[in-house]
């Protein structure tokens, strides 16, 4: 869908890391790993943005200032109305998550693990996340994760409330759950200053179980989280690739995987880990 949405804010969280809040119809989003793209004055080519998150007329995108586009976008004020193609690519497959799910973000492909993790706590999955950054000042959201923690005590689809019968439990993150699903978050950075230091792989270890990954980030991170799986667990891998058209009309993000040719902006950027040759 083709449609001007209205910025209802554009503010940093993290270094060089914004938060784009926009107005408008989000009807055509309907699952955690799709993506938009978003059409700037001056610039030829649009820019793709993962979907963080989104509800009935608003939508929260994240990006990071890595260019003169993206660098442009974050001066744009509140009010200022922006040319947007939304419900774009293939996301994340909940059905596959099982019983014990774990979401893995690098960097800036942190935001649509948060839209999925919502999701999964919604449907009833305790969620085990770990995120990894370059250093403290890069990370971002980690309140907003540990915040999931208490979607029951707003009465949100798929949670009955406190006071169901079951005995309250506390949470690695000081919540109580009250026997609800539960979001551990688990956070490496490269140079130690927030959590474990080294890599996501490294955050490994303090997983008990896993039934299904979903993992957002760069190539190295998703090929070592690949290889540290192995094949035993199944897997869905979001890729990050520079885009033309973002409906498949360009094939300037092919791919190769183990099927052939695949688009990222039309046949992903979600795709099977066993598929990819990563």
């Amino acid at each position: 869908m083709q449609q001007l949405m209205t910025i209802e804010k554009n503010e940093p969280i993290a270094d060089q890391v914004y938060r784009l809040v926009l107005d408008g119809d989000t009807s055509d989003i309907t699952m955690p790993g799709q993506f938009v793209n978003i059409s700037l004055p001056g610039f030829f080519l649009r820019r793709p943005i993962s979907v963080c998150d989104w509800s009935n007329g608003k939508l929260v995108l994240i990006y990071k200032v890595v260019g003169k586009g993206t660098e442009y976008m974050s001066t744009l004020k509140a009010g200022t109305q922006l040319d947007i193609l939304s419900g774009l690519g293939n996301g994340f497959d909940m059905s596959k998550a099982g019983s014990a799910p774990l979401l893995v973000g690098g960097g800036v492909g942190t935001p649509p693990m948060y839209g999925l993790a919502k999701r999964l706590v919604l449907a009833g999955k305790p969620v085990n996340v770990i995120l990894g950054f370059a250093s403290e000042k890069d990370a971002f959201y980690l309140d907003e994760f540990d915040a999931l923690n208490d979607l029951y005590d707003f009465g949100c689809e798929g949670f009955e409330g406190k006071g169901s019968g079951s005995s309250d439990t506390q949470g690695q993150n000081g919540h109580p759950h009250n026997g609800y699903p539960q979001v551990r978050v688990f956070t490496a950075t490269v140079d130690g200053s927030l959590g474990k230091k080294g890599f996501v792989t490294d955050c490994l270890g303090e997983i008990a179980e896993c039934t299904h990954y979903f993992a957002c980030g760069p190539i190295p991170m998703l090929k070592a989280l690949k290889s540290a799986m192995g094949e035993k667990i199944s897997g869905e891998l979001s890729l990050e690739e520079r885009m033309g058209c973002g409906f498949g009309a360009c094939v300037g993000c092919s791919v190769m995987t183990k099927e052939g040719t695949r688009k990222v902006c039309s046949d992903g950027p979600v795709f099977a880990a066993d598929v990819l040759l990563v």
